[in-house]
């Protein structure tokens, strides 16, 4: 790229030092006064994103890839797009940068974080490997690097990759934690000491939550399960307590989907896709991410990963304006719409994530549990598998696993009571469609898949309806990449640690049972 103009470089500064409205007015009236140059257009569009107008900066940046299709332009255009959702348009605009990519290392670092968003981990690392090469002092292109050669499998270059970043930024609590779950730690290596001292020293916030799980994760791979629960339980109430969080609002939501189920089922629907995508859905870390290895280690089988395209075509279709994806009063209006339709939806904002070489794709997304009814309307050739796994131990996976911070679905994980109300209600959802879709939905639990993982996997396959096929039986050489808290487990054969794990912190987690027995869920 070549040096910007004077006028580029004023405005540019001024974004660099967050004087973000100047640098919009500047851009716009240089636009005015010059249409013909790109670099205003592009400008503009910056600034106007940074200060939230994101429609008007997609259409000023499109107007720059107009005028100029330099890669820098591009690549940021296709940041924009994944900000609306729009990664078919994303991944567009990902080919054309590719043609020229940026030649400066924030625009590489784009570019991979784009390629990340929209599930195409191995994409990614060249241009994050790019923009640590062309800027090795940003401590933060250095973690999306780490991060992405732990999701493509090459554990020992990430660890190497954060301790660099560490030895750069000794208190970057989200390389500590990536660290802690890239391998099993042992006597001889691990980093307790290190962690609890940068636990220490940090601010309340989310750093201390990341440090506290980093270093419970480490004590219980070192055998001290009951210090180790100890740092967990503390890391969570403290940023339990800052929540808003009240289980009402999920139960809400359970409500509605209950109540308007009847809806769907009933109401006309025009033709529907005849596509047969697998979505694999229940609680969080019930081995989801495991079947997911199984089915897309099949020949006919590739993974699109946890999408978010249900829960976009269900609240595109209810045509609500609330600010959350899935509320009662999204549930309700789409249970009036043409099932068809929402499966059509579905299928176009799915496809940005889909390779498409093999006939079958898979969305694992666990959350889809929710959109089970509509699903079975609006995809009727789709094959559904929920995850079960003994209620107990799927409290304690949720409750000693960090999930997306900001993401408010996973608000509920912080407090053991919470998990279990959230679990009762889960339990009781798939009971219903257990009832109205007879068939529909493979309960699989996880504790048979770890006893007989022959005999699971075929009962898995047929409801597929897959052919058998050997290669799902070693899902641990299956490379793709993996970008959930699972990524290391389920690189591994089979193994039975997690069966009854709940046992060792039955004292901590009686209040828990005890919330389930009272509602008919009994633990032996």
């Amino acid at each position: 790229m070549t040096s910007p103009s004077p006028r580029a470089a004023t405005i540019r500064a001024l974004l660099a030092r967050g004087e973000t409205g100047a640098a919009f007015d500047a851009a716009t009236r240089w636009r005015i006064e010059a249409p013909h140059v790109a670099e205003a257009w592009f400008l503009a569009g910056i600034a106007a994103a940074l200060l939230g107008k994101v429609t008007i900066a997609i259409e000023l940046v499109e107007a720059a890839t107009g005028r100029d299709g330099q890669g820098e332009y591009h690549a940021q255009l296709a940041r924009l797009y994944t900000l609306v959702r729009r990664d078919d348009d994303a991944a567009r605009a990902l080919r054309a940068a590719e043609a020229a990519p940026p030649g400066d290392a924030l625009g590489r670092d784009t570019m991979g974080c784009v390629y990340a968003r929209l599930g195409d981990h191995a994409a990614s690392l060249p241009h994050f490997d790019a923009a640590v090469r062309l800027e090795p002092g940003n401590v933060e292109f250095r973690y999306n690097q780490a991060a992405a050669l732990s999701f493509v499998g090459r554990q020992e270059a990430a660890e190497q990759a954060v301790e660099a970043l560490i030895a750069r930024s000794p208190g970057h609590a989200r390389a500590h934690h990536l660290l802690a779950g890239l391998r099993r730690q042992t006597p001889e290596r691990n980093h307790v000491d290190r962690l609890t001292a940068a636990r220490r020293a940090a601010r309340a916030g989310p750093d201390r939550l990341l440090l506290g799980y980093a270093l419970a994760k480490e004590l219980d791979d070192l055998g001290e399960p009951i210090t180790a629960f100890a740092a967990l339980a503390e890391a969570n109430a403290e940023h339990r307590a800052a929540l808003p969080y009240r289980f009402a609002s999920d139960a809400a939501n359970f409500d509605a989907v209950e109540a308007h189920w009847l809806r769907p089922a009933a109401a006309p629907a025009s033709p529907a896709p005849g596509a047969r995508p697998i979505f694999i859905v229940g609680m969080p870390r019930t081995g989801t991410t495991l079947v997911d290895r199984i089915l897309s280690s099949h020949p006919e089988v590739e993974s699109a990963g946890e999408l978010q395209a249900m829960p976009l075509a269900v609240k595109l279709a209810s045509g609500t304006r609330s600010r959350t994806v899935l509320d009662p009063e999204t549930i309700a209006a789409a249970a009036a719409v043409d099932p068809g339709a929402i499966g059509r939806a579905y299928l176009a904002r799915a496809a940005a994530h889909v390779a498409g070489a093999k006939s079958r794709f898979i969305d694992k997304f666990p959350g889809n549990m929710m959109y089970i009814g509509l699903i079975a309307r609006a995809l009727p050739d789709a094959a559904i598998v929920c995850l079960r796994r003994n209620p107990m131990d799927t409290i304690l996976a949720n409750f000693r696993n960090l999930f997306a911070i900001g993401s408010r679905y996973y608000d509920y994980s912080y407090d053991l009571l919470d998990i279990a109300a959230y679990y009762h209600r889960f339990d009781r959802l798939m009971a219903l469609w257990r009832e109205v879709l007879p068939g529909r939905v493979l309960e699989l639990g996880y504790e048979d898949l770890v006893a007989n993982q022959e005999q699971a996997t075929r009962r898995l396959l047929a409801h597929c309806g897959l052919d058998w096929s050997d290669a799902c039986l070693s899902f641990q050489s299956n490379a793709a990449p993996v970008s959930t808290p699972s990524a290391a487990q389920v690189r591994r054969p089979l193994y039975r640690d997690a069966v009854d794990r709940w046992r060792r912190h039955a004292e901590a987690l009686a209040p828990a049972r005890a919330f389930l027995a009272e509602r008919g869920i009994v633990v032996d």
